[in-house]
């Protein structure tokens, strides 16, 4: 399943917010610089989504705000637990 994504790097606080159904906005501590808040993002989602980081693919957006990763089918009716919510926000 695709996921869009806008990613919000160089930020104080790291959390992963779900707007909709498919869309999340993700931020991290680490600057847009040399792919660092895309490692950053896809460690958040994973934690997230409690998969491996393996199970997140960035399919679209490697220098944009905007992106698309690929998530594993079982989660697209993923409602994370009260603990991940508190853990991310």
């Amino acid at each position: 399943m695709k996921i869009y994504v806008t990613a919000k790097a160089n930020k104080k606080k790291r959390y992963v917010e779900q707007i909709d159904g498919s869309s999340y906005v993700v931020s991290v501590k680490e600057p847009a610089v040399q792919g660092k808040a895309n490692q950053a993002v896809t460690q958040a989602l994973a934690e997230y989504f409690d998969v491996p980081k393996s199970q997140i693919l960035l399919v679209l957006g490697q220098t944009s705000k905007l992106k698309i990763f690929e998530v594993p089918d079982h989660l697209a009716c993923f409602e994370p637990s009260l603990k991940q919510r508190s853990l991310w926000q």
